[in-house]
């Protein structure tokens, strides 16, 4: 009895959390989004810091036809580019579009303005994101359109009529990880207003290549793809994979057999019968046209399982010779198999693979491309219509060019394009670095800022290890010691001091199986023991000494099946079928780990088939949870498993459909260890899958969510989202919170990494902070150092990523909008013409009141810890939450000038030492005070080898040299002055009737008087003007003086002394100014009056 109330209550506990989750489903977004109101975020943006010595996947490059320094590149995970100047500068073009994943770019023959891009990727690999259609910019790039075929998901090539920009086609490979959407081919007669199918079917085929003849554009040939991937496999083939014609633009089709594998008639004889070899299912085809003689035509196609061959025709597709059994290999060839034909040269064949396959035979023989210094995975070349040595060809590196048909090639640098899995940072000083492992460009790590005025290039990164890069993770005792795995669990422990990598991946014992890894297999160093690790195949390992023994605390904690036995396609399928598991995950294997920081051996753990386990003692015991208890179905992926930082008992879990077609957000939460869950993906939108959570370690309730379209945060226990702002609209799988710095880093999977740095003013958000009038929000510390550069000679192409901001981020809240007079009338007036009512006249009056007004603006006071006022800062008043950054320089001391107003005057920069902030808000001429002082400190990044002023004699000597320096620019304006006083008078005397004589001598006298004031001031012009050196000047000595105050080591005698001299200098200037302006000119102002001269009035 008892036994049956345990499984009727467990049936219970079933049912209630699949209806939660069933209602919550429905109505999450109905009542959840009402009920919040979205906070101002709008300046928490994040930085992007590369890198971009490693680049990204390209699907695609179209070169402009009329201009070929402009090529448009269509990246596999990172959006479409442009560049005007061959690569020299580069454009992303496509960074708030709703899919950033792209498999073509096509630039219209009729006007090369127009651009169409396919989305999503055109390769079958396990991590490619997807699309929702076909894009059309009718400006370059500038804006875009979506023109429709949304449930395409993947379009793999686009052709425009040659002579007509209203009929486009499209080969649309369709899902990947579901049958249906919309696969095959499409044609539009109306510029993509409407589209018709017209080859492919409803179920698993798709179409991957087509061609037009260049002759008749009435001939066009087309490739279908059948192929269906799941977390288990790959079936890259099927029976309704072939090669088409089309005689009549493209509206009816017909199959060609004759020669190809699925040629029932093998042998040619005109009857099917015994004697006839069986057919083939065929996989990824591509095709391609010879550009000389049009007639011809090349295919290569995949068969069973990942074999192949390179087939010709020559008489249009009629029939077909097999020439080789080169095929796509290495990843397979669902990755590759695109086929070019040479535009300078017959028979000449470009295959894609891992390294270029090429044919100077039609496909006969083919060899391997000269690939020296070039990366591999190799997926488009693109050519030059007038130069036969120009290859340009994307990698998943990114973009490699040659002017010497490969012998040599040039990487194109500055594309940040990485496609990171992972991200882990350290405890490095000053600034902490950031590593992750990367598709198929190893693992690298990199500074999140340099002490350089230009910010992150290229140089300051650096590769850990090889291959395909996957989880990094970071020692917190040791910053120079790191962990980095190359794909399927390939785990190294990283000495970044001498560049070891010791291989410390755990093995299979004495008859025991294979040990199942995943292809991003996870790794977390323990929170309570850096010394432990854990790392995860089938089962969980745990090391005490880094990784250099290690034991099994588990058993096979997954379903351990034959994935080929799995279905596919809809059923269980044959063994002579284009099966493909060599490069992609294992299965059956541990997709995440996590262990409670609050309770040592409470663990978590989450497979890519469908279950977590849990253990509360170190591995002894392991409980499983089926994710079909969550609502979904039972194969899920578990994506993310966190226990909380603050709470031993809770624990979220990211679950993701993805591969079974499904790509809403699945976010779950329990407070009793596992045992039942609730739904918390609340207010997230539908098609956004979900990569990694994490929590606050200050704030409970503070969370950040990487999702497949940006990042989010919840300020209220992940009760409600909202999307944070500074990336493009693209996929971020992993997140890490650098806990010194209050650094929230992003790894994107297309875009390197990207920074939100010091969200901790978010932890403060309260409904009093946002509905006082204003709120300036608790300071970090600033790091004090004098921005140096080092760079040398760059160039355009040079890449560099943004440093954080130089100074202290100081961060505010007001509740209230302060427009102006103005602004309000236009806003009401905007009204009135929108419902076409009379707009009345606001007055002369009032409009000059409207110019004559200042509009309000906020002003944060900067002060030492003596009470002196260092620098006012200040910016228009908006709602809102706002960030300002103090450059860490005093206020300008000095003289304001009409030369000089126009620049942003600032004074020199300030000595590290304790500092107060205060928020006031000026507004009509009122200024009233909204904050407390918030206090902070500027610490210096670095302990300079000798010792110089400290705070008070430096603050002293600024005083004391802007005293002086203001001298030295009311010289400046005497001279000035006096120089037009000396113009004016020379008019005057030549206009003056008596006394010729003695006044043009006397005004000789008084400009020889002043030349020898304006050399003691500026020097001989005249030496000046040939580069000869005059004795040191007043100017000279103030400017040397000014170098006391550009470094943190403050003034020397020797600035002293030159202040002096320019002080004492001074004031024998002022001497005969006064002498000049007494005696000289007054005089002959004088004696001009009395000859009858004109009155001189001065300003």
């Amino acid at each position: 009895m008892t036994h049956r109330n345990n499984k009727f209550l467990g049936f219970l506990l079933s049912f209630f959390v699949l209806m939660a989750f069933d209602s919550f489903s429905q109505n999450k977004r109905k009542s959840n989004s009402r009920k919040y109101k979205k906070v101002s975020l709008g300046d928490f943006n994040f930085r992007n810091i590369g890198p971009a010595f490693l680049s990204g996947r390209i699907a695609d490059i179209a070169i402009d036809p009329n201009n070929e320094n402009i090529w448009y590149v269509a990246v596999g995970s990172g959006g479409v580019w442009k560049t005007v100047n061959s690569g020299t500068t580069w454009t992303s073009l496509f960074d708030n579009e709703n899919s950033y994943s792209t498999g073509c770019v096509t630039i219209d023959p009729s006007n090369s303005s127009t651009i169409w891009v396919g989305s999503g990727e055109n390769v079958g690999g396990r991590h490619v994101a997807y699309g929702d259609g076909i894009y059309k910019s009718a400006d370059g790039g500038k804006s875009w359109r979506n023109m429709g075929l949304k449930k395409t998901e993947h379009i793999s090539k686009i052709i425009v009529h040659p002579n007509d920009s209203n009929i486009i086609w499209v080969a649309a490979q369709g899902p990947l990880w579901k049958k249906g959407g919309e696969r095959g081919v499409y044609k539009t007669i109306n510029g993509g207003k409407d589209w018709k199918k017209v080859l492919g079917n409803s179920q698993w085929t798709g179409a991957t290549d087509i061609l037009i003849d260049p002759r008749n554009t009435d001939v066009l040939y087309a490739a279908t793809w059948d192929r269906h991937r799941t977390v288990a496999a790959l079936m890259g083939g099927g029976p309704d994979s072939g090669i088409h014609k089309s005689i009549d633009g493209g509206e009816t089709w017909k199959k060609l057999y004759k020669g190809l594998p699925n040629d029932q008639d093998s042998n040619g004889d005109g009857e099917i019968d015994d004697d006839d070899l069986p057919t083939l299912n065929m996989g990824k085809i591509g095709l391609a046209i010879s550009p000389q003689k049009p007639d011809v035509l090349y295919a290569a196609i995949e068969l069973e399982r990942t074999t192949g061959g390179v087939y010709k025709s020559e008489d249009r597709g009629e029939s077909w010779k097999k020439m080789s059994n080169a095929v796509s290999g290495a990843t397979g060839p669902h990755y590759y198999q695109e086929l070019y034909a040479s535009p300078h040269k017959f028979d000449r064949l470009y295959l894609m693979n891992v390294r270029v396959l090429t044919s100077e035979d039609g496909g006969a023989t083919f060899n391997q491309l000269k690939e020296n210094k070039k990366h591999s995975d190799n997926h488009v070349i693109a050519f030059k219509k007038n130069n036969p040595d120009y290859l340009l060809i994307g990698t998943d590196a990114g973009i490699y060019e040659s002017f010497d048909l490969a012998e040599n090639w040039r990487y194109i640098k500055n594309l940040p394009l990485t496609q990171f899995y992972k991200v882990a940072v350290n405890n490095a000083e000053p600034f902490y670095h950031v590593f992750g492992g990367t598709q198929d460009n190893g693992s690298a790590g990199g500074p999140s800022a340099t002490d350089e005025i230009e910010g992150i290039s290229n140089k300051h990164w650096y590769k850990t290890l090889f291959a395909d890069g996957h989880q990094s993770a970071t020692d917190p005792e040791f910053n120079n010691l790191i962990y980095a795995e190359t794909q399927q669990g390939g785990l190294h422990r990283i000495d970044l001091v001498t560049g070891e990598q010791t291989f410390i991946q755990p093995q299979a014992g004495i008859d025991e199986p294979h040990e199942r890894y995943n292809w991003d297999a996870p790794i977390i160093v323990s929170p309570h023991d850096p010394s432990t690790i854990y790392f995860a195949s089938y089962r969980v390992w745990k090391s005490e000494n880094r990784g250099d023994s290690w034991n099994p605390i588990s058993k096979d904690l997954t379903r351990n099946e034959n994935r080929i036995e799995l279905p596919i396609m809809g059923r269980k399928q044959s063994w002579e079928n284009s099966w493909d598991v060599g490069a992609m995950s294992n299965y059956n294997t541990i997709t995440s780990l996590s262990e409670s920081p609050i309770k040592k051996g409470l663990i978590y753990v989450g497979t890519d088939d469908g279950f977590i386990q849990i253990t509360k003692d170190g591995g002894e015991n392991w409980k499983k949870v089926p994710v079909s208890t969550f609502g979904l179905p039972s194969r899920s992926f578990v994506n993310d498993i966190k226990a909380d930082i603050h709470d031993e008992n809770i624990v979220y879990v990211i679950l993701d459909n993805h591969k079974e077609g499904d790509f809403n957000p699945y976010l779950f939460k329990s407070e009793d260890q596992g045992n039942t869950w609730l739904p918390i993906s609340n207010d997230l939108p539908k098609r956004t899958l979900l990569w990694r959570i994490v929590q606050d370690h200050v704030k409970k309730d503070l969370f950040f969510l990487a999702t497949e379209f940006g990042i989010y945060t919840s300020l209220n226990s992940c009760k409600n989202w909202q999307k944070l702002n500074g990336t493009p609209n693209m996929g971020f799988r992993d997140l890490v919170i650098q806990k010194r710095e209050n650094d929230l880093v992003a790894a994107s999977f297309g875009r390197g990494f990207y920074i939100l740095d010091d969200y901790s003013p978010l932890r403060n958000f309260s409904n009093e902070t946002l509905k006082s009038k204003g709120h300036l929000f608790p300071i970090k510390d600033g790091k004090w150092f004098i921005q140096r550069s080092n760079l040398g000679n760059t160039g355009a192409d040079f890449y560099i990523a943004d440093n954080p901001k130089y100074g202290v981020t100081m961060t505010y809240h007001l509740s209230s909008s302060y427009e102006t007079k103005s602004e309000k009338r236009k806003k009401s007036e905007k009204r009135l013409n929108q419902n076409l009512m009379n707009v009345p006249f606001p007055g002369y009056d009032t409009l000059d009141m409207e110019k004559n007004e200042i509009p309000a603006y906020i002003k944060i006071s900067i002060e030492d810890d003596n009470g002196n006022i260092i620098r006012h800062i200040k910016e228009r008043a908006r709602k809102g939450t706002h960030r300002i950054t103090w450059d860490l320089r005093h206020m300008f001391k000095g003289s304001v000038t009409d030369s000089n107003k126009k620049y942003n005057l600032r004074g020199p920069i300030v000595k590290p030492g304790k500092y107060n902030a205060t928020l006031y808000l000026v507004e009509s001429g009122s200024t009233t005070k909204l904050s407390e002082k918030k206090s902070f400190e500027l610490k210096p990044i670095y302990e300079s080898t000798l010792k110089g002023t400290n705070f008070e004699d430096y603050n002293e000597y600024v005083n004391d040299y802007f005293k002086v320096y203001n001298d030295v620019e009311l010289v400046e304006h005497t001279l000035e002055t006096l120089d037009e006083k000396i113009k004016s008078l020379k008019i005057a005397i030549d206009n003056t009737p008596r006394e010729a004589v003695e006044l043009v001598s006397d005004f000789q006298n008084l400009k020889n008087s002043f030349l020898s004031i304006k050399r003691k001031v500026l020097g001989n012009k005249s030496k000046m003007e040939i580069g000869e050196k005059n004795p040191p000047s007043l100017y000279n000595r103030i400017r040397v003086a000014s170098q006391g105050l550009s470094s943190s080591y403050g003034p020397t005698k020797l600035h002293l002394e030159n202040l002096d001299m320019a002080r004492q200098m001074n004031e024998e200037i002022k001497s005969l100014f006064d002498n000049i302006v007494s005696k000289e000119l007054t005089s002959l102002k004088n004696k001009i009056k009395t000859s009858g001269g004109p009155l001189i009035i001065e300003d």
